[in-house]
């Protein structure tokens, strides 16, 4: 009976559930749904189509079929480890459409057009103009600074001790309080925002001041809204020291990401952002073949799959 189905299309990325954390089970599709099982049988029924991004932590096996149909309606898939605290790999649900790419390249690549979307990252993160006559490395310093003492500030706020921003992914249980919060919180952030990314049909590696990661779009990206999304939520948990802070920080986080409507925020500050480079998207060379059969119309963004 399921060729009688009307074909899956995903839910825009400003309509959905930010992200879900997922641990020690089998996940498998029954019937259509997307279900979490263990040796108890059935556990959970997952609305998948609804979920921006899953987060599969240790303990978690999942099928052909379930990842078929995260990869259909859109979901991004992206293997952490204990507490989410630790990146493995993301399953791509889309992928890069070739005109964005070209163009976000293109930008990445032409100095001026650089500069120019660095200083509108700098704007839509602090709230101002960045100063004038500045190069991609003086703002990059310029930001640093601020960050270093927005963090003194935060702490000083909530009543948490801190002493810089330091971890080791190798030693995780011997890290800070308020070092183990943030990190579990930025990865929330790193989560949805490379989900967005990616339903925009961008790169998450082309990064304009982050680069060499498989990530660094991402990082770009999500530090525009940390310091009033997930930062604070770290802070606020840690001066309570909860018996279980990393789950305690994921729950605040989506509870944040929900309040301020993030997911609807992410895909048109990232097209405003890029159209600050002044540079107009590439077109096709003339001899480059249209598709023989068209795309079909998506309910979805443009970076996913039709």
């Amino acid at each position: 009976m399921s060729h009688l189905l009307p074909p899956l299309k995903p839910i825009p990325l400003k309509e959905r559930l930010s992200i879900l954390f997922v641990s020690k089970g089998q996940l498998d599709v029954l019937d259509g749904a997307f279900v979490l099982v263990d040796k108890t049988g059935v556990r959970k029924h997952i609305p998948i189509g609804g979920v921006a991004c899953l987060m599969l932590e240790v303990g978690t096996r999942i099928s052909h079929a379930a990842v078929r149909l995260a990869a259909q309606v859109g979901t991004l898939l992206v293997w952490v480890g204990e507490a989410g605290v630790r990146f493995y790999s993301a399953g791509q649900p889309g992928g890069a459409r070739s005109d964005r790419l070209l163009y976000q390249a293109a930008l990445a690549l032409d100095e001026n057009a650089r500069l120019k979307v660095v200083r509108a990252m700098y704007k839509r993160r602090f709230g101002e103009e960045p100063p004038q006559r500045r190069s991609v490395e003086q703002l990059r310093g310029i930001e640093g600074a601020r960050v270093r003492e927005t963090y003194k500030l935060l702490a000083r706020k909530f009543g948490v001790e801190w002493k810089r921003r330091d971890y080791d992914v190798d030693a995780w249980s011997g890290g800070d309080l308020p070092n183990r919060c943030l990190s579990a919180a930025t990865s929330c952030l790193y989560g949805i925002s490379e989900a967005a990314v990616l339903a925009a049909g961008y790169a998450p590696a082309v990064g304009f001041i982050h680069t060499g990661k498989p990530l660094s779009f991402v990082y770009d990206v999500a530090d525009i809204y940390k310091f009033e999304t997930v930062v604070p939520v770290a802070f606020q948990v840690a001066a309570r020291a909860p018996d279980n802070p990393e789950q305690m920080v994921r729950l605040q986080c989506r509870d944040v990401f929900r309040k301020t409507r993030l997911l609807e925020r992410i895909i048109p500050d990232i097209e405003d952002i890029l159209a600050a480079g002044e540079l107009s998207p590439p077109q096709p060379n003339p001899d480059q073949l249209e598709p023989a059969i068209p795309n079909p119309e998506s309910l979805g963004d443009p970076g996913h799959r039709g």
